[in-house]
């Protein structure tokens, strides 16, 4: 079984620190503060490192990189409100409560991963060009379509978001660093490149400060007498169907669009993935502080369901890849031998 990373790790002794020492008055204000300024070099950073030849690639292949933006931004917002209208109509009593419910569907309007799409597709031998161009144009479309969608989708459990509000405040808080980073990236970029370390420092870091203030002002709310074991186990429960339905209709959808095989692997693994990375930051700025941190509960719950299935999954097409590769050679029996 897959280990938890130590991302992960850090993520819950944030909340467990919260939970027992949540941060209050000068302390919150001074790290959101840090908060700010951290979220600010992460987009910075992620700017000057992304090279415009991997956005310009990306219209290469038009059909492939449409059916991963209309996974991410179309079918999962879909696949959300329609299971928050059956399970209200169906099970009126069943489930979590509407806070839950809205980070659901918070999580449905997030845009791709891009490093976990990226290393998945490698590792099942799939179309990895691609998955850099979709991942690339999910997340930079991210920054304008998941407050949208949010603003709408959450419209339909009653939260009142200001859809354009919400645009303006992430394009200036998350899209102005990152195009100045593309502005300077002659500069900066090969700066960022060589010490990875400053976008794992401001990606990661920024991600756990957030989650710690988040949960800090969660905690002074009450989120464990509203939250039990039982929701986060539902949270769960939720978060796999959601997940094992976009798979099964990207994989679909490739077949009938007729994708090669690569880039089909390509769309499933770009397309059911939700980034925690934007996701964090973007909740800071689109959600009251107060309730970040349950709206990013089944995030986080989804952002490890989405790593263990998608490894096996992928280590499983690169098993047959190679059984097929075998069956196909009639010539070299050395290496039909030496294939696993």
């Amino acid at each position: 079984m897959k280990r938890l990373d130590p991302f992960l790790m850090s993520l819950i002794c944030a909340i467990a620190l919260a939970s027992i020492l949540p941060c209050r008055g000068q302390v919150e204000h001074i790290l959101q503060h840090v908060v700010t300024i951290l979220i600010t070099f992460m987009f910075f950073f992620q700017g000057a490192k992304l090279e415009r030849h991997a956005i310009v690639g990306s219209v290469k292949d038009w059909k492939l990189q449409g059916s991963v933006l209309l996974c991410t931004f179309a079918l999962f917002p879909l696949l959300g409100v329609g299971l928050h209208l059956l399970f209200r109509a169906v099970f009126p009593d069943a489930l979590f409560g509407e806070e839950l419910w809205s980070g659901v569907l918070f999580l449905c309007c997030l845009p791709s991963t891009v490093q976990s799409s990226i290393a998945l597709t490698s590792i099942a031998k799939g179309n990895v060009t691609a998955a850099i161009c979709a991942a690339t144009v999910s997340n930079i479309a991210g920054i304008a379509m998941t407050p949208l969608l949010t603003g709408l989708v959450l419209g339909h459990v009653g939260a009142e978001h200001s859809p354009l509000g919400s645009i303006l405040d992430v394009s200036k808080e998350l899209l102005l660093p990152f195009a100045l980073g593309q502005i300077l990236q002659k500069w900066v970029g090969p700066i960022v490149r060589k010490h990875k370390i400053l976008i794992s420092f401001t990606d990661r870091g920024s991600i756990v400060v957030v989650v710690y203030t988040a949960f800090s002002s969660a905690v002074v709310e009450g989120i464990w007498h509203r939250v039990s074991g039982a929701h986060l186990l539902e949270v769960a429960l939720l978060d796999s169907a959601m997940l094992a339905l976009v798979l099964g209709l990207s994989h679909l959808m490739g077949k009938g669009l007729g994708q090669t095989t690569s880039n089909s692997i390509a769309l499933q693994f770009c397309g059911s993935k939700k980034s925690l990375a934007s996701g964090v930051p973007m909740a800071s700025v689109i959600f009251p502080a107060a309730s970040v941190g349950i709206i990013v509960l089944p995030l986080m719950i989804y952002h490890q369901i989405q790593l263990f299935t998608c490894t096996l999954l992928a280590r499983r097409y690169s098993t047959r890849f190679l059984d097929t590769s075998d069956q196909g050679t009639t010539t070299s029996p050395q290496r039909r031998t030496a294939t696993p």
